[in-house]
């Protein structure tokens, strides 16, 4: 299949080529690119074409690529210049550096990669490669060629033919492949290897840039600096031809060949020429013509027959195959109100003055050069009675020679009419209304100025019956005296009907004079003194936007101005063919209300632009236009980016994209070189667009948040001349975001089923238990009733328990405090008799005899015995302790901070005991009695109002 598509634009372009024509008047259309546009270095040594229409320039910054919208540059491993440059049939792209070669060819992502070839030599030859200067396809084989040597590279393998001096240069010449080397002259590779060429070694100290193939079997070889050369394989001779004397002055630089009828000569210091194969000059492109530089490094005709010029600083793309070419600047024009052929020369009538060029000479560097005397705003420029007359700002001038030789008014002048049934008068449209001239052995005199009417226009016609003026917006029908001194009868028509309010334009078609507004065109008949519509003519304009004004020329072809815009309706065979879209180019360049078409012959038509003079020939157009092709070059979506339509690349289907990447970008192309500026996309991504976009310049299109689904996206393009391209498409997927996945999705269905058999069996579960408890509600009730009456009797009994136990606690306090008060007493006597034993240490025993002391010792142990002996108060801790349990163990868990201490102050706070027996049973006097008390309620978080123990006991 890509062989098939391969060899499919291989036939479009020979068939292309057979239609080649270089136009030898005027300056074809040139686009200039800075580097700044291209963003890469400034020389440009190569350039090349694939499959798609890509052009491919060997940069000292790399290989840069570009696709009609946007460039893209490639370097080398060693980031050193591209010097050489050659695709294959297959579309790999051979390139050569500084020793360094091989070639790019795209990825599985459709970037190009590199592959070098310089690996598969050896170590020391790696390291005398040289500058790889040209690069053939020779019968299977890539030849890459430098100074020292020749590799030849077929199926991953490397040969090496090396050069018997030194080569210059190499060229392959249908299909024969020729060096030029420093000490043998031309040489022919042939079964591996060199043959010397007859008569070349004149050639060794000479630098061929250049060999083209020529008639009668010869060869034409360019030098750098000696000029053409023929050789017919024995004998070398100087081309002597215009060609020749160009390149000797300013230096060769090779060039090209087109359809070996033209031949391109690049030079040093002046550009480029286009000469025929008599070595005549046919076109000169310089710095003065729109190049932007002088120096051509190369030159290359793309698969349209336009040209590519490699500059020493830039690029330029040369539009030759157009059938327009331009007179601007460079050829002395400016704004061309009119233009005339008359006895050998091409007069222009423009806001300067009138300029002249001869006719049959070369249009290549001479510019036009004023007619003296008409320095000032020319509107006109006629033929009438075989004088040249121009209407001229200062007058009604007749041109002779490239010299006004007389002035026959000098009022300023819009143009002249010739009057019907009034041989050898005219009148003419001056700034002070109309005047008549007639024609005399002398030649057109002036008669008398036309009174009645001292309004001013060029824009008239007239016929048998009346002059008909167009001014502003209304239109005036005047009637001529039969003296051609006045005007009989003026009337204003605002209208030609009660539909339409304006008079677009007023034009005289095959003889008649029509009325056009909104496309509609009317005849004025004399004898119902009405205007009617001409339905025919009507109808040639239906499917056309609202045309400005309308002119015939002398091939009774109708040229018509809309939105700045020119068209015209061919007559053929008595039809008329609408060609409108041919002449967008001319676009925005229109003298509007002024235009000019001067139409010499079908291959000669000039019309008059605001900057300068066009010339178009029609036989061109034909194989001109044709359908112009759409890419989509690249395809990017977060974090990956896909090219497409790169040389050679395979198709790249099944594009899955993850729902979290789903805002995609398409940039698009299409290498259609010449008016880009005019090139239009429209697209439709299916699945999302309801329909196709409006046509826009823009090229790159983005899409946010993409749904998961299948998609299709659809671009077509749409050149300068209105010619759409078939789509261009590309498919891709958006897969869904996990949660709905398929299995996210199976998840839910089990999660769905799960909860209905969950919910079906609390509901049946719920019908059960409804039943249960409307049986168990009854019995429910019955028990109701019978608590009830339990719980009376209970509540009965607890009363009764209650006031048991409120009498039994009462019983319980009255006991607890009548066993305080005995602890009290015993504390009271421990006290005592701890006195005791404290004064009994206090006698002196010594002083006591044996009995006495004896005795004395006696008491002191019984009343040590009974102080030690006596548990009362540890008693009645414990008795307490039990007693008030719940008390303090609520207490210990409400406050877990309170300390025993506390605990017990609490308790005998609780037993309502008073300050002084509080501290004599905690041994502690009343004012330690009243700290521990403020202590105990700062921790009980009581404030000074609340009562102590009412709060203990309310615990």
């Amino acid at each position: 299949m890509k062989f098939i598509n391969y060899f499919f634009c291989v036939l479009l372009s020979c068939i292309s080529n057979s239609f080649c024509q270089v136009k030898s008047i005027g300056l074809p259309d040139l686009k200039n690119y800075k580097r700044i546009e291209y963003k890469g270095g400034t020389q440009n040594w190569n350039i090349d074409q694939d499959a798609n229409g890509n052009v491919y320039f060997a940069n000292n910054s790399g290989l840069i690529q570009f696709d009609g919208s946007a460039w893209r540059t490639y370097t080398l491993p060693n980031k050193e210049a591209v010097k050489s440059l050659k695709i294959d049939s297959s579309g790999n792209i051979f390139v050569g550096g500084n020793d360094e070669f091989g070639y790019f060819k795209p990825n599985s992502k459709g970037g190009f990669e590199y592959y070098s070839l310089s690996g598969l030599l050896s170590k020391k030859e790696r390291h005398n490669i040289n500058l790889i200067w040209k690069i053939h396809i020779y019968q299977g084989e890539v030849v890459f060629q430098s100074f020292t040597k020749a590799f030849f590279y077929k199926n991953n393998h490397l040969r090496v033919l090396n050069a018997p001096k030194k080569f210059q240069f190499s060229f392959l010449v249908k299909d024969r492949l020729f060096f030029q080397d420093k000490g043998s002259g031309i040489l022919e590779y042939k079964n591996n290897r060199l043959f010397k060429l007859k008569g070349t070694l004149s050639l060794n100290d000479k630098e061929v840039w250049g060999i083209f193939s020529f008639q009668n079997n010869k060869l034409l070889l360019a030098t750098l600096e000696e000029g053409l050369f023929l050789y017919d394989y024995n004998n070398l001779i100087p081309w002597e031809t215009e060609a020749n004397d160009f390149i000797k002055k300013n230096s060769s630089l090779g060039g090209s060949i087109i359809k070996n009828k033209f031949i391109i000569l690049n030079s040093v210091l002046n550009g480029m020429i286009v000469c025929d194969l008599e070595g005549k000059i046919i076109q000169h492109l310089n710095r003065q013509k729109g190049l932007q530089n002088n120096t051509i490094l190369t030159s290359f005709i793309d698969n349209k027959n336009n040209l590519w010029l490699g500059l020493d600083n830039g690029i330029a793309f040369v539009n030759e195959s157009s059938p327009f070419t331009y007179f601007g600047f460079s050829y002395n024009i400016s704004t061309v109100y009119a233009s005339v052929l008359y006895e050998g020369n091409l007069y222009v009538a423009t806001n300067q003055g009138v300029f002249y060029h001869l006719w049959n000479d070369s249009f290549k560097e001479d510019m036009f050069k004023l007619v003296e005397g008409t320095t000032a705003q020319s509107w006109n420029v006629q033929v009438l009675d075989n004088e040249l007359v121009c209407a001229n700002n200062r007058g009604a001038l007749v041109i002779k020679n490239g010299k006004v030789i007389r002035v026959i008014d000098s009022k300023g002048y819009y143009g002249f009419k010739k009057i019907p049934n009034r041989p050898g008068f005219f009148i003419g449209s001056n700034y002070d209304g109309f005047a008549i001239f007639h024609k005399t052995d002398k030649g057109l005199q002036f008669s008398n100025q036309v009174y009645g009417f001292d309004k001013s226009s060029g824009d008239f016609e007239i016929d048998q019956s009346y002059l008909w003026l167009k001014r502003n917006k209304s239109l005036y029908r005047m009637t001529l005296s039969e003296d051609l001194k006045s005007f009989l009868n003026i009337k204003e028509i605002v209208s030609l009907n009660n539909k339409f309010k304006n008079i677009g334009s007023i034009q005289k078609i095959e003889g008649k004079i029509y009325f056009q507004t909104n496309n509609h065109f009317y005849k004025y008949s004399t004898e119902q003194e009405t205007f009617y519509e001409d339905k025919k003519m009507s109808s040639l304009f239906k499917n056309i936007p609202i045309i400005n004004d309308l002119k015939e020329d002398s091939k009774s072809n109708l040229w018509f101005t809309y939105n700045e815009s020119l068209g015209v309706m061919m007559k053929e065979k008595n039809k008329y063919k609408n060609i409108d879209a041919l002449f967008s180019k001319l676009t925005g360049n229109i003298v509007n209300n002024d235009f000019s078409v001067n139409t010499i012959d079908s291959k000669n038509i000039f019309i008059g632009l605001t900057e300068g003079l066009a010339h178009y020939d029609s036989e061109l157009f034909d194989n001109y236009i044709t359908k112009p092709r759409a890419f989509i070059r690249t395809f990017s979506f977060p974090g990956d980016t896909i090219t497409l339509n790169n040389s050679n690349q395979n198709k790249i289907d099944n594009i899955r994209i993850p729902y979290s990447s789903n805002h995609v970008r398409f940039t698009f192309s299409s290498p259609t070189y010449e008016n880009l500026e005019n090139l239009q996309f429209s697209f439709q991504l299916e699945n999302f667009d309801e329909k196709w976009s409006n046509w826009s310049a823009i090229s790159i299109k983005e899409y946010t948040n993409l749904r998961e689904g299948n998609y299709i996206m659809k671009v077509k393009v749409r050149d300068s001349y209105g010619v759409e391209s078939e789509p261009s498409v590309v498919s891709f997927k958006i897969l869904p975001p996990w949660y709905r996945h398929i299995t996210a999705y199976l998840l839910y269905l089990l999660i769905v089923c799960s909860g209905i058999y969950f919910i079906s069996n609390r509901i049946k579960l719920k019908i059960r238990k409804n039943k249960y408890y409307e049986t168990i509600e009854q019995r429910r009730l019955y028990l109701e009733k019978e608590a009830k009456i339990r719980h009376e009797q209970h509540e009965l009994e607890k009363e009764i328990e209650k006031l048991k136990s409120d009498k039994l606690q009462i019983k319980i306090l009255a006991k607890d405090k009548e066993l305080v008060n005995n602890s009290l007493q015993v504390v009271k006597k421990n006290k005592t008799l701890n006195t005791i034993i404290s004064k009994l240490k206090d006698i002196d025993t010594s002083i006591l005899d044996d009995s006495t002391k004896s005795e004395f010792n006696k008491l002191h142990k019984s009343i040590v015995k009974e102080v030690n002996t006596d548990k009362s108060w540890k008693d009645l801790e414990k008795h307490i302790k039990n007693v008030h349990f719940d008390f303090l163990k609520r207490l210990k868990e409400k406050y877990p901070t309170i300390s025993p201490r506390e605990l017990d102050l609490s308790t005998y706070l609780l037993m309502n005991m008073s300050t002084k027996e509080i501290a004599e049973i905690m041994n502690i006097s009343n004012g330690g009695v009243e700290l521990a008390r403020y202590r105990l309620r700062k921790k009980l978080g009581l404030n000074k109002k609340e009562n102590l123990i009412g709060f203990l006991m309310s615990i």
